[in-house]
């Protein structure tokens, strides 16, 4: 990895309030972490919530099943990174679109937040949307299903 790369994390690190920044890049990686007490805090809280995680992981994975049986026939639009979903362009803004809207093709449906980077989501087919599949402000995974267009 190219240590001007590194310096430029480094940067963002201390401009921003993250405590910690990882980067991934074929075989080679990066992890970033501010010094101090702040990134003890998640280490301590883990070990006390992981003896309960295997008790919400398996109902968490029961409702998923429920939501695939449920959604509509259609294109899905997948997220094509890691981030945080919002369906509007502010808080008090309206959401780009509604169900039942009619929408084109490069049209913008949400904003995905990764890495304090606001990226637009736009359409790649016309249609309408028969389904959103996420609500907003929460956080979604690569290739999840965000919207089904018909």
């Amino acid at each position: 990895m190219d240590i001007r790369k590194i310096k430029k994390l480094i940067e963002l690190l201390e401009e921003s309030s993250l405590t910690e920044i990882e980067i991934v890049e074929g075989e080679e990686s990066v992890r970033l972490a501010r010094g101090g007490q702040a990134p003890a805090i998640p280490y301590a809280a883990a070990p006390q919530m992981a003896a309960p995680a295997p008790v919400v992981a398996a109902p968490a994975a029961e409702p998923a099943k429920d939501d695939e049986d449920e959604v509509p026939e259609g294109e899905l639009v997948l997220s094509p990174m890691v981030g945080t979903f919002f369906a509007a362009s502010g808080p008090g803004a309206e959401a780009f679109v509604s169900l039942g809207q009619s929408v084109g093709v490069g049209d913008t449906l949400c904003i995905i937040e990764a890495m304090k980077m606001f990226n637009q989501i736009e359409s790649d087919v016309s249609g309408t949307v028969v389904a959103i599949l996420v609500e907003n402000g929460q956080p979604v995974e690569y290739d999840q299903p965000l919207f089904v267009i018909r």
